[in-house]
């Protein structure tokens, strides 16, 4: 079996998320699938690194597929990215080692989320940001983010519907900059992310920002284990998973 690598890009804005559902094949996963099943004349399954979630959006999702044929990295590419709706492109295709395992072999991922913080919308990014009207207090946020550093219990940070027993991760940096063109931007890398985490995670962090928690109760908040605690959630249009290691 010949083993090859995606690395995909997709505006995840009209799709149910990454991973392939039982009832609908607008799913990302489902896309490229199809597509690989044309190239190829037979069902091909792919392992994507990160299931996102509906709306969520990638940068560098990584991806990996096995199939008898020995096929041209640039002919699987060139075939995708002409048969994949515009909202998906291909950005490179490798034949890899038998043993490389998108998801198993994953050591960290990092997810972007942009929040833009005016009194007015962003035309052009209402689809790719969350709007905040009120002005934040960025350093309260910056002072709550260190607080997630460290491996902890998320139970508080995770989904009713998910469907992982433990609970426990590590988040290695969490940072919150202003960039150059307005907006709020936060980085968080770490071995792995529970369903809806990030987006839990940013939505506490807004909630520092606007004054509703402080700064200090985010250890309570986590050792609570309790989802109530978090606060809201973050919208799905403002994160982007921007890479993932190996």
């Amino acid at each position: 079996m010949n083993n090859y690598k995606l690395t995909i890009q997709y505006d995840g804005g009209r799709y149910k998320g990454w991973q392939r559902l039982g009832d609908s094949e607008n799913t990302v996963q489902g896309k490229i699938e199809h597509a690989l099943s044309v190239l190829t004349g037979g069902p091909v399954e792919i392992i994507g690194s990160s299931r996102t979630d509906a709306g969520v959006h990638a940068l560098a999702q990584v991806a990996n597929f096995k199939i008898s044929d020995s096929l041209p990295e640039t002919k699987i590419m060139n075939f995708l990215n002409h048969y994949l709706p515009p909202d998906i492109s291909v950005k490179e295709v490798q034949l890899v080692d038998d043993r490389f395992h998108a998801r198993y072999n994953a050591k960290d991922k990092t997810y972007i989320y942009k929040i833009w913080n005016e009194a007015y919308s962003h035309p052009f990014m209402r689809k790719y940001s969350m709007h905040v009207a009120k002005k934040l207090d960025i350093e309260s946020m910056r002072q709550a983010a260190q607080h997630f550093i460290g491996e902890h219990d998320f139970t508080a940070y995770s989904n009713a519907k998910s469907k992982k027993k433990d609970s426990v991760r590590t988040i290695y940096s969490l940072d919150i900059e202003e960039t150059a063109d307005g907006f709020i931007q936060l980085r968080v890398s770490g071995n792995g992310f529970l369903y809806n985490m990030v987006r839990k995670i940013v939505g506490t962090l807004i909630d520092v920002g606007l004054g509703d928690i402080r700064p200090e109760d985010i250890p309570a908040i986590i050792n609570s284990k309790e989802r109530s605690q978090t606060g809201g959630m973050a919208d799905a249009s403002g994160l982007y998973l921007e890479k993932i290691h190996f």
